[in-house]
């Protein structure tokens, strides 16, 4: 039998009451005053265009600057300044404030003129251009690349045709093994009539691309997160931190249909990168043509790239010097979350810069 309430539980009911009414006006109000969220404000500055391809330079935070600057190329999927979203949780100002010179592709948001776009355009086109403005502006024949998401994937596959103008190569939470069982991503991938998608759509629509990704985990990415927003919906930074995620969440580019092709046909669907058998231009991709030092990173509970995509990176290789972070968190979690920032941002930086000591510069032969 349930006893009946007290006064006094009338009273604290009643106070409880006021208290959640005063948080939600509080709430309310916040939400109504905050017109934008800023994301994306390291300084940089643009020193190359492409159609809408950019790349950046990012300016320096400290005197002594690493000799060897690192170019970071994102993922097609989504943007890049995810990794600077805010500036307490930025990779990128992390980077800079342990000395390491960064430049950064934004790919932009491809149209109906982009869509016979394919992997050899950004990856023999829009990737190698940036790597060669980069030599020639910094003197060096050969860079850092650091290659984020499906970034990473494209990385590794230039390091592979390129190893010439490459000194160090970082992959973060990159899918180089797509024959996996885990994660849903993969085994949707398996099933997908890629032909027809991109016959139908040409340019494949960012929302579409967002509502599978959501779909991934519907409760947590959909219902969750904004319940967990009414906690702190009287918090002002609390609620900009929210608006900054949802803004990049929902800020989805569209996919070029070619090159979307080729990545879900012969990497997801036929896994020929790590067979050895993919080729981009007619060349055969070799991961054991890679014999500068690795190092791969991910996420222990990564639900878009899960670690056994990315271990076998490791095993692959020719390189002697390949070097494995691993992290125990989420995909987005690599990038925003306070333990990344402590760990694994001055881990990544530490590691390059170590291997970046006495820099060589390009011999006065024009580079090609």
């Amino acid at each position: 039998m349930i006893p009946p309430l007290t006064k006094l539980d009338y009273q604290k009911t009643m106070l409880d009451y006021l208290e959640l009414n005063k948080k939600m006006l509080k709430g309310i109000n916040n939400l109504l005053t905050i017109e934008d969220v800023d994301v994306d404000l390291t300084d940089k500055e643009l020193i190359h265009q492409e159609g809408k391809m950019k790349l950046y330079h990012y300016k320096p935070l400290v005197k002594k600057v690493s000799p060897v600057p690192t170019v970071v190329v994102y993922a097609l999927v989504n943007r890049q300044y995810m990794m600077d979203l805010h500036q307490n949780r930025s990779v990128i100002r992390n980077w800079l404030e342990h000395g390491m010179d960064v430049y950064i592709v934004d790919w932009g948001y491809p149209d109906q003129v982009d869509k016979y776009l394919t992997m050899e355009d950004y990856i023999d086109g829009y990737v190698n251009d940036c790597v060669d403005v980069i030599r020639e502006r910094t003197g060096h024949d050969k860079i850092n690349m650091l290659g984020v998401c499906q970034g990473g994937t494209f990385g590794t596959i230039y390091a592979a045709l390129y190893p010439e103008k490459i000194r160090n190569l970082v992959t973060m939470v990159a899918p180089i093994d797509f024959s996996i069982k885990e994660g849903l991503l993969f085994h949707w991938s398996k099933y997908m009539d890629i032909d027809k998608l991109v016959d139908a759509y040409g340019i494949i629509p960012g929302d579409f691309m967002n509502f599978g990704f959501l779909m991934l985990k519907p409760f947590q990415l959909m219902v969750d997160k904004y319940v967990g927003l009414m906690d702190n919906i009287d918090d002002p930074e609390a609620v900009k931190d929210f608006l900054r995620m949802e803004k990049w969440i929902f800020d989805s580019p569209g996919q070029a249909g070619e090159a979307f092709r080729t990545f879900i046909k012969e990497l997801y669907q036929e896994n020929k990168l790590i067979k050895n058998e993919f080729e981009l231009g007619g060349r055969k991709v070799d991961l054991r043509n890679i014999e500068m030092p690795v190092l791969n990173v991910f996420a222990e509970q990564d639900h878009l790239v899960p670690p056994s995509a990315s271990r076998p990176l490791n095993d692959a290789i020719s390189s002697k010097d390949n070097d494995i972070v691993s992290f125990p968190g989420g995909h987005i979690g690599l990038y925003v979350s306070s333990g990344s920032q402590k760990h694994v941002a001055p881990a990544i930086a530490n590691w390059l810069n170590e291997r970046s000591k006495n820099g060589r510069k390009a011999s006065s032969k024009k580079k090609k």
